[in-house]
């Protein structure tokens, strides 16, 4: 039984058990299910999970309300649930099971903003909660461009049972075509997986290191890129003994190895800092990835180092601890880590956030002590990256980073105090004879079935950034997805969707988001649509969200319903 953990691969002379595998939502669910401990799993691989559904999803960052992907993300639930059967699966049952849905359903969004906190809302479906309860052999993958590599870090560490880590240069898309690349014959690494632990075939992979990772160059900022020039590297166990701390101290715009004299630095938060961030979870399209920070710098404090001597490589998670004062009981602290090479272009490296009435932890909050200084910890993305000889590294810091993060009710007065109190910690990983030794995956398989044709061709995400007359930032997300029929069937799909992120300089509760989508599903003469249209704003005391739902048989609407709901802010 798989609650017995399993140290060798199932017997040859036996069946063949179970694997499960699954990317994103299905990845979550595969441990969940693994965490059950079913007596026929054998195996999991799991692709872009999360172990925290709270702390490390498209809800919340760092107790912040991720405002990039609240709305966003449950509007294109709202869409999906919304979609009727498939008559050509349920007859002539569809219609009446359509309007049925309809009736019963209701905006997801509305219980997110209701938890505020990691509660018990959250931690149903958390495996970090019990890594014991799983014992079956995990496979972890991850990508960098990826909004969930967090998780391979800290499942390679949790579990006790058989386990490998896998991180690539990789978006949201499996790692044999995803953007940006390399790719890698992903379905072969999991036939290696497979044939070794559910048919007992000795493939080798569980003499390989439990962890490998891409490590990522230094390479000019911009928001596309087909591959990620760098290199597979890879550690025996995780967490390695061989990872390094190494300090750096924030002084007066400097960072030094030595601090430096103490200071304390004043800056009232741009309501626009964030706008040049990127994607939160990149899905490989051109617009994704973040652009040239030095706007997004010069819209934050910054503290900055002489040239490196010498390349540093870093694998894990940098770490800011700073003293600040506030002026406003509700504050949150974006923190960005940035590589400045020679000419001054700044690449984001990774970054972090936290809201500072979540210092001691999500579950209770407490509002900031204005006035007095505290020691604040930030704990970054996890991240492997090169840093170049010549290059200088940069800590960047702002009490708003819109429109990732939801902007505190009152603008924020933010003191950062420079000296021995505030310091960059970095995860440093010296060269290994190791990555010299690694086999190289095999090639990605080309000769994938064509089982979809492309009816209309959609256009590619779409960023545009406009300055109204009254002075609000307007960034607009289109990604209009196309036409799709599938061979076996001849039903077709489309999506269309558009996000508009606004705010006003010097006004946090000018912050709005407005989510719409539209889907068709046709086949022959049967024609469904559904329009979706949801807004997200917020006063000092209150998120307000209103979510609309309308519902088409051909051009007849058949449902329409609005759901307008207030929740008090909590802490946020």
């Amino acid at each position: 039984p798989c609650w017995s953990t399993p140290t060798t691969p199932a017997a040859t002379s036996g069946p063949t058990w179970p694997g499960l595998f699954g990317k994103s939502w299905g990845g979550f669910n595969g441990l969940q299910i693994a965490a059950r401990r079913p007596r026929a799993l054998k195996a999991v691989i799991t692709l872009y999970f999360t172990d925290d559904r709270y702390a490390d999803d498209v809800h919340y960052m760092g107790g912040c309300v991720l405002g990039i992907e609240m709305q966003p993300w449950a509007s294109v639930m709202l869409a999906h649930n919304a979609l009727p059967p498939d008559p050509a699966v349920v007859g002539e049952r569809w219609r009446e099971m359509w309007l049925h849905r309809l009736q019963g359903m209701k905006p997801w969004v509305e219980d997110w903003l209701t938890h505020q906190t990691r509660d018990d809302f959250w931690k149903h479906g958390s495996v970090c909660e019990d890594f014991g309860a799983i014992t079956c052999p995990v496979y972890a993958i991850g990508g960098w461009a990826d909004a969930y590599s967090n998780a391979v870090f800290r499942l390679l560490a949790g579990l006790k049972s058989p386990r490998k880590g896998l991180i690539g240069p990789w978006s949201h898309q499996f790692p044999d075509e995803s953007r940006p690349g390399p790719t890698i014959g992903f379905l072969q690494e999991c036939l290696r997986w497979w044939d070794y632990w559910l048919k007992g075939i000795d493939t080798g992979i569980m003499d390989e290191p439990m962890f490998r990772v891409w490590m990522l160059d230094s390479v000019p900022p911009q928001v596309d890129r087909e591959a990620w020039p760098g290199r597979w590297v890879a550690e025996e166990v995780w967490p390695s003994g061989r990872i390094q701390e190494r300090v750096y101290y924030l002084g007066d715009g400097t960072l030094a190895s030595e601090p430096g004299t103490p200071a304390r630095l004043q800056f009232v938060g741009l309501q626009t800092t964030g706008q040049d961030a990127g994607a939160w979870c990149s899905f490989g399209a051109p617009a994704d990835l973040p652009p040239d920070q030095r706007a997004e710098d010069g819209r934050s404090l910054c503290f900055t180092s002489e040239p490196l001597a010498e390349p540093l490589e870093m694998l894990g998670f940098p770490e800011v601890e700073v003293a600040v004062d506030v002026d406003q009981p509700n504050a949150l602290l974006a923190v960005r880590l940035c590589d400045v090479a020679p000419d001054g272009s700044s690449r984001l490296i990774t970054r972090g956030l936290l809201n500072l009435t979540h210092r001691d932890g999500h579950e209770h909050p407490q509002p900031m002590p204005t006035g007095q200084v505290v020691t604040i910890r930030v704990r970054l993305n996890g991240v492997a990256y090169r840093v170049p000889q010549g290059h200088r590294l940069r800590v960047a810091v702002s009490p708003t980073y819109w429109p990732h993060a939801w902007p505190s009710p009152v603008p924020v007065t933010l003191g950062v105090h420079a000296g021995t109190g505030s310091r960059l910690l970095l995860p440093v990983r010296p060269p290994s004879p190791l990555d010299e030794t690694l086999a190289p995956f095999a090639e990605p398989e080309n000769s994938h079935p064509v089982d979809h044709v492309v009816v209309r061709t959609g256009r590619q995400t779409l960023e545009t950034r406009t300055v109204l007359p009254d002075g609000t930032l307007e960034i607009r997300r289109i990604n209009d997805e196309g036409r799709t029929r599938l061979v076996e069937d001849g039903l077709e799909w489309e999506w269309v969707n558009e996000d508009r992120f606004e705010i006003r300089e010097g006004n946090p509760l000018t912050a709005r988001v407005t989510s719409t989508r539209q889907v068709s599903l046709q086949r022959d003469d049967w024609s469904v649509r559904v329009e979706t249209f949801s807004v997200m704003t917020s006063d000092r005391d209150n998120f307000i969200v209103t979510n609309t739902v309308d519902a088409y048989e051909g051009d007849v609407r058949v449902f329409s319903r609005t759901w307008h709901r207030v929740i008090p802010r909590h802490h946020v």
